[in-house]
């Protein structure tokens, strides 16, 4: 197996066994083995517990900015790209749903620098929605944009944690709850 291979499997199985124990119960020894690995070899991969979580976080990261930006490349409008957006942010959030809920449950377990990466990875969705309002509401003040995109960020992580005990809600329900909500409260800056 090549290197980046390996180091894909790593993160693949460290990321479903944080998810599904949690950073603090989460050993070294068990991602070795369900890797078919020597814990050496994960130390030298990763350096360190925290090290092997901030390469998932970073990995993460860069997937959901690629999987958002690429759906929203194909919108008609500023109101296509907001709901291409919240679907392909949704989506991503289901497909790592027990990482998601376990670094919104408990990033501070982990070191200071994974609660950095998580933000900036919000940081990241910030600066993309932000692009995306200021289209949207051509005639929002720069602070009304920034006030949105937190509030957005907030409420789409929310809504992530809430469809957790209501899996009868879809990705699409989701985005649509988003992009009505983004409609309402941008209402008056729309063009």
């Amino acid at each position: 197996m090549s290197r980046a291979d390996r180091e894909r499997q790593m993160l693949d199985v460290a990321e479903r066994v944080f998810g599904e124990q949690g950073y603090q119960a989460t050993s070294m020894d068990e991602i070795a083995e369900r890797c078919g690995v020597s814990k050496p070899m994960l130390y030298e991969y990763f350096g360190s517990k925290d090290g092997l979580l901030l390469a998932c976080i970073s990995r993460s990261k860069a997937e959901l900015l690629d999987v958002t930006q690429k759906a929203m490349a194909g919108a008609t409008d500023p109101e296509d790209v907001m709901w291409r957006g919240m679907v392909a942010y949704f989506g991503f959030i289901d497909a790592h749903s027990r990482s998601f809920a376990m670094l919104l449950r408990e990033p501070f377990a982990a070191s200071p620098e994974a609660v950095e990466a998580v933000e900036a990875t919000r940081r990241q969705q910030s600066t993309l929605i932000a692009g995306v309002l200021a289209t949207f509401a051509p005639a929002a003040p720069p602070e009304a944009v920034e006030a949105f995109t937190e509030i957005i960020i907030g409420a789409s992580e929310r809504l992530a944690q809430w469809r957790t005990r209501r899996p009868e809600v879809s990705v699409e329900d989701a985005a649509r709850y988003m992009t009505d909500f983004c409609r309402q409260g941008l209402g008056p800056y729309l063009a």
